[in-house]
């Protein structure tokens, strides 16, 4: 049976019918207060953003949903966890700071933040899913914790998911830092001819992996333990890995874990999805660049796999911001042609996850 996907237009003309009035009637629309029972501690999981980028989420709109939850008489937290790469939100500290920086302090979004794997990523629990690449994932505790969970999601694209919406936010951001190491595990490898010597590799690779000898970039790949934050910031893309071989297996591991965030959740779990500054990259990289496609809208479902197909649909319906991407059929393979974005929902599909049949409902 088609899964029920409700939507909400980003163009609107007046103030009863805006962004804020169209999201409180997608959160009515999924009925939070049948997900969230009174009192629960409710997880918002969320992306923060990494310092320097400002097309992660708005504040004001996680604030709406903040107030439905607690309208539905849940105490919510926002929570997002470690990453594996260095940067602004490698420990909890940091991460904290970063989220107040980005305007999530308790005192905007109604909510404190309370980062789900601990000081440095290192609190878990083991979740047994018995798929085809793990048997056991390791989920961030306090979102594994959580009685209910509402995920929001910024949809755009990623260079090496191909695209990141509700799906992409369970698996890397529901996992604690062992976890994003598995789903990773892979190594890195750099082009000598093409590499040029920089050294932004060598600076921000958080394991000392990378060095420079004779002006070129070596990898120990004892050391390496496939962050790519390497491969987001060489100017040059000397940096790659075998995408033949691994980037299937990367998507395929990546949706056990969002599998893994959510088994045994039943119906206490819901996603909105936010198809707003459609940019290239992840929220991870320390810049915005220009939306791939004008604004499309909220959307919202119970239904992970439903709900990030019908984005991708909508996405890729729109006008090109970019003329190099007309005529493209899929614009997120048009941007990163290495990537196989469409795994996460056929194999999510596979796994129980979600079914990529949907019925779009205006609200």
């Amino acid at each position: 049976m088609p899964a029920t996907v409700y939507f909400a237009a980003s163009r609107t003309r007046s103030h009863e019918d805006s962004k804020l009035a169209r999201l409180a009637r997608l959160c009515d629309a999924l009925g939070l207060k049948k997900i969230l029972k009174k009192n629960d501690l409710a997880a918002v999981k969320l992306h923060f953003g990494e310092y320097g980028n400002d097309t992660h989420l708005n504040p004001t709109l996680v604030r709406q949903v903040v107030d439905k939850v607690l309208e539905a008489g849940a105490k919510p937290f926002l929570t997002d966890t470690t990453t594996l790469y260095s940067g602004t939100r490698h420990n909890a500290v940091d991460h904290l700071n970063t989220a107040y920086r980005h305007g999530f302090a308790p005192s905007v979004v109604g909510a404190p933040v309370i980062l789900a794997d601990g000081l440095y990523g290192e609190n878990d629990v083991p979740v047994r899913i018995n798929a085809k690449h793990f048997k056991t994932v390791h989920i961030a505790t306090e979102i594994r914790r959580a009685p209910a969970m509402v995920v929001l999601s910024h949809f755009k694209g990623h260079e090496m998911a191909g695209f990141g919406g509700a799906i992409k936010n369970l698996a890397m951001g529901g996992a604690a830092v062992r976890g994003k190491r598995e789903q990773h595990a892979t190594h890195v490898s750099v082009a000598a001819e093409t590499c040029i010597g920089c050294g932004k590799c060598v600076k921000v690779c958080p394991q000392q992996a990378l060095s420079l000898h004779d002006n070129k970039s070596v990898v120990d790949k004892e050391r390496c333990i496939g962050c790519f934050e390497c491969m987001t910031v060489c100017p040059v893309k000397a940096i790659s890995l075998d995408w033949a071989t691994e980037i299937v297996p990367f998507m395929e591991r990546l949706t056990e874990y969002a599998y893994g965030a959510v088994k045994g959740r039943g119906k206490r779990v819901c996603y909105i999805n936010f198809v707003l500054n459609v940019t290239p990259d992840c929220d991870c990289v320390g810049w915005s660049d220009l939306p791939l496609v004008p604004d499309v809208g909220l959307l919202a479902s119970t239904d992970p796999v439903a709900l990030d197909q019908a984005c991708l649909d909508l996405v890729n319906a729109a006008p090109r911001l970019d003329p190099a991407l007309n005529g493209a059929p899929d614009v997120f393979a048009a941007r990163w042609p290495h990537t196989r974005g469409e795994v996460q929902l056929s194999y999510g599909e596979a796994l129980g996850l979600g079914s990529r049949e949907y019925v779009l409902k205006n609200v």
